[in-house]
């Protein structure tokens, strides 16, 4: 049976620092794709962000306009206490399933790992309706099987295709070539966009 994955559990795993999917720094696969935008006004958001260095990374690089969403307001005070000048207003502790905004880019690390399966058609229902018309949705996935009863929850590539295709149009998904060491041969990189 699948334990409950609430705000109290997010919340407690930042606090006794019981992160092991947390690398310390931003997944090298994202970093790329970063690296390959120009429009630094893209409206993007990062849910289930946890230390979020994916958001450093941007702030960093000049993109201002990035909403940080997670459950766990630690992790969302880790990335303030790196960033002082980060807005309040762009860390939002609340629920993914509840949000509601437009975004030009949908930035994807871990988060989806984090939920149980039984939520993942949830999942791409509500990343296509917080899409704004041409809008991307890009990350990593892992392709492995993983946990069943607590996350990270695994799972492949031929599971992964027809669930991101019932709602938007699959760009990519390929091995990573550049995981880190630890996860190489065990990721996905995928695009996908609103049609």
């Amino acid at each position: 049976m699948i334990q409950r994955l609430d705000a109290g559990y997010w919340e407690s795993r930042y606090r006794e620092k019981r992160m092991g999917w947390d690398i310390g720094y931003a997944s090298p696969p994202l970093v790329h794709y970063i690296d390959r935008i120009t429009d630094k006004s893209k409206r993007i958001l990062i849910p289930g962000a946890g230390n979020s260095y994916e958001a450093e990374y941007l702030w960093d690089q000049g993109f201002k306009n990035v909403t940080v969403l997670d459950w766990s307001k630690s992790a969302l005070q880790n990335l303030k206490r790196r960033l002082p000048g980060f807005p309040e207003e762009q860390l939002r502790a609340e629920d993914f399933f509840k949000h509601r905004g437009s975004y030009d880019l949908i930035l994807e690390q871990t988060f989806f790992s984090a939920l149980p399966p039984a939520r993942r058609p949830e999942y791409v229902k509500q990343m296509t309706a917080l899409l704004a018309d041409e809008g991307v949705l890009a990350g990593v996935l892992f392709s492995i099987p993983l946990f069943e009863d607590h996350p990270p929850f695994g799972g492949s590539e031929e599971e992964y295709r027809p669930l991101f295709s019932t709602h938007l149009e699959l760009l990519k998904m390929e091995p990573c070539y550049n995981s880190i060491p630890e996860r190489a041969g065990n990721e996905l990189f995928f695009i996908a966009k609103k049609a």
